[in-house]
């Protein structure tokens, strides 16, 4: 398949939280220039936006049977853009910006002085201790929240998410701005998302489980389908108990592909690959190759030809010139993206068995184009 232009007038993931908060009459919400306009029901006084990790479109359609409240609320897709993982995603919803201006622009990217570091973990990548004190997360992501924004406006704002996030690099990066409510099981979640809206507040929720066992067994297996009939129950329980006036929009970060092992590359056995690079960072869908210098767009020919059909493979410049990153692309941004960047087809992966043995055997992968990993629903349900 043809690469598939980015389209910076279509909905995207960052368009969600600043949308509801307009609704919520926070003033200047919607006014940047950026964002686009998402239909919601006026007179909104508590609202939650709930996120399912990996609940892409197109296995919620494929497995419309196992989430028959999900599938009720059927609506508009939006497109969460490059790369399309956890961590540009939510660094979308808790900023309201694209990956190139928000800076987090992989599972793993370098940062100058620092090397490659983990945004998930916030340690170097692959490993290494808590980077907390010596990259300061405020810093590696200075622009301020829409939680903070919400906050200021004087509405009670709650971040609920896994007690194990609680203070962790990437929540003080992206989702800071709100009380951070630290939840265990779905149960602990429903109910505290029930209060927030009931109270009048606004909350950010998130649920992680789903993409989880997608990594481990694949996007569709028994195991996941089983989760997505829990994630379901866990939205009907919200959406019976949401007051007058209360809002619920359940989106996603990502969708996800099972990888084909015929079209897995080894980019740790293959040489050619490694002439001339100095790092790789990214994940199996979408890698950052950074190169000694002077030596991108050899390198960028190398992975060109020996890759083939299995990805797209672009110098930084162009891929920046294409939009890959969103239409603005700011300088710390810039710093982090690959020399050369390499996004998977179909349902290939670039992974690297020997420096990243664990990601390296996941079954389910995401972070690229293809529309089963960059289309998202948006499921909206009003008390």
């Amino acid at each position: 398949m043809d690469l598939p232009s980015p389209r910076p007038d279509a909905p995207h993931l960052a368009d969600v939280v600043p949308a509801v908060l307009a609704a919520m009459g926070v003033a200047d919400a919607q006014l940047d220039g950026v964002h686009r306009p998402i239909d919601l029901p006026g007179s909104v006084r508590g609202a939650c936006v709930l996120l399912i990790d990996g609940l892409g479109a197109q296995l919620l359609d494929t497995y419309a049977d196992d989430a028959p409240v999900l599938a009720g609320l059927r609506g508009r897709n939006l497109r969460v853009g490059y790369p399309s993982t956890t961590s540009a995603g939510l660094a979308a919803v808790g900023t309201g910006r694209r990956s190139g201006e928000h800076g987090m622009v992989g599972y793993s990217f370098r940062i100058p002085d620092h090397g490659v570091v983990n945004a998930l973990r916030w340690t170097p990548h692959p490993f290494g201790a808590d980077l907390r004190d010596v990259l300061v997360p405020e810093d590696v992501q200075p622009l301020p929240t829409t939680f903070g924004q919400a906050t200021a406006a004087g509405v009670a704002v709650s971040v609920i998410s896994g007690a194990e996030f609680t203070n962790s690099g990437l929540t003080r990066a992206v989702l800071r701005g709100g009380q951070y409510v630290g939840v265990h099981r779905l149960g602990d979640l429903a109910a505290r998302v029930q209060q927030a809206v009931a109270d009048g507040g606004f909350c950010y929720g998130y649920h992680a489980d789903l993409d989880m066992l997608g990594h481990l067994y694949g996007a569709g297996s028994t195991a996941w389908r089983m989760q997505l009939r829990q994630v379901d129950r866990l939205v009907e329980s919200i959406v019976e108990a949401l007051p007058a006036g209360g809002l619920l929009a359940v989106v996603a970060d990502h969708g996800m592909v099972n990888l084909d092992e015929a079209d897995v590359v080894d980019i740790d056995a293959r040489p050619e690959l490694l002439d001339g690079v100095v790092a790789v960072a990214g994940e199996a869908r979408a890698r950052h190759v950074y190169v000694a210098a002077g030596a991108a767009d050899a390198v960028a020919d190398a992975w060109r030809e020996t890759l083939g059909a299995k990805a797209w493979v672009r110098t930084k410049e162009q891929a920046i010139a294409e939009g890959w990153f969103g239409a603005r692309v700011g300088d710390a941004a810039r710093s982090r993206i690959g020399d050369v960047v390499a996004a998977a087809r179909d349902n290939a992966g670039l992974v690297r068995r020997t420096v990243e043995p664990l990601e390296s055997a996941l079954i389910g992968q995401h972070g690229s184009w293809t529309d089963a990993e960059q289309l998202v629903p948006l499921l909206i349900a009003s008390g």
